[in-house]
């Protein structure tokens, strides 16, 4: 890999990916969603290096797709629609984001030859599981309109890697967390509180189980795929293989952080009864085999490291986190 092209560049994982391959000295061109105010916060110091391109655009817009793909030979598709409660409000949204702009990627890596076409998928995929450890031969099953679309994205990538031989690698990312996180996600909206001195969290469903895996591990699979050519025409997991329910979690947050909190469920938080996935665990075997990856965060590490950035940068947070 010379030059790397990294859709959804602005947000929670991709900054961090631009961070790692500026790091590792690829050149990498940032292809972010166009804003009126172009304030791209997490990228501030990927723009001082000398390798770095900011290419504005939308990944639902084929042509600005097309010119920001000459001269790579690698793309790291990341650009998604990715919060399950508008995929209620809005599926239409969800298609032609995640879907369409999916099309977009695959088409234009067709016809430029693009060698090495990387695509996230998601854990919510699988739905709620039907056996764990969850591997990569579990049912699709479309919980939430979010959930569909990625499943239809996966779908048509594999249908371009076996009609057209497009070398596509796909990643299914159990959940991820880490500093620059969506406020909107349960371990900063837990932490946040907490720090603001709350002492009573409400929250949604506490039962539910996920696999979390802390983002330098998430950006080290990433590229541990892109570099993995028996890669190519495979959908492979990234997890830890360990589960903790949500209520858990927000008790281990509280225990590291050294507070003492009351944990409630809120109804008006909850998914549709048929829509929540109720447990989520990786089998990230296939994963280990094909690349050497490791997860090397356990969970208590990787959310030490999470309450430290958030107090560290606490305001700036604030500040920046709608324009992510």
């Amino acid at each position: 890999m010379k030059k790397i092209l990294v859709t959804g560049a602005s947000g929670f994982i991709g900054s961090h990916v631009v961070d790692r391959c500026l790091a590792l000295g690829y050149d990498v061109v940032g292809f972010v969603r166009y804003n009126s105010h172009g304030q791209y916060p997490w990228l501030r110091t990927s723009q001082q290096h000398t390798g770095f391109t900011l290419y504005r655009g939308d990944i639902r817009d084929y042509d600005s797709v097309s010119r920001a793909m000459i001269g790579c030979d690698t793309v790291l598709h990341l650009a998604a629609l990715i919060g399950i409660p508008y995929s209620y409000e809005s599926p239409l949204a969800y298609i032609r984001t995640n879907v369409e702009g999916t099309y977009n990627i695959l088409e234009a890596a067709r016809l430029s030859g693009c060698p090495n076409v990387v695509i996230t998928s998601t854990s919510e995929t699988y739905g709620s599981a039907q056996y764990v450890p969850i591997d990569e031969k579990h049912p699709a099953v479309g919980q939430s309109p979010y959930a569909a679309t990625k499943i239809a994205a996966d779908q048509l990538a594999l249908s371009y890697y076996r009609s057209f031989s497009l070398p596509v690698k796909i990643i299914r990312p159990f959940n991820t967390y880490g500093p620059r996180q969506s406020a909107r996600a349960i371990i900063p909206t837990v932490v946040s509180q907490l720090l603001s001195g709350t002492r009573s969290l409400t929250l949604g469903n506490l039962t539910p189980t996920r696999d979390l895996t802390y983002v330098a591990d998430t950006v080290a699979g990433f590229l541990a795929v892109a570099e993995c050519e028996a890669c190519i025409g495979e959908a492979v997991n990234l997890g830890v293989q360990q589960e903790i329910s949500i209520g858990d979690l927000a008790s281990e947050i509280a225990r590291l952080m050294q507070v003492r909190v009351s944990i409630e469920s809120d109804s008006i938080r909850l998914r549709p009864d048929a829509s929540e996935v109720t447990r989520l665990l990786s089998d990230n075997t296939k994963v280990r085999k094909l690349t050497g990856w490791e997860p090397r965060h356990p969970l208590s590490l990787g959310l030490q490291a999470t309450i430290d950035w958030m107090k560290a940068n606490q305001q700036s947070y604030l500040d920046t986190r709608y324009h992510t």
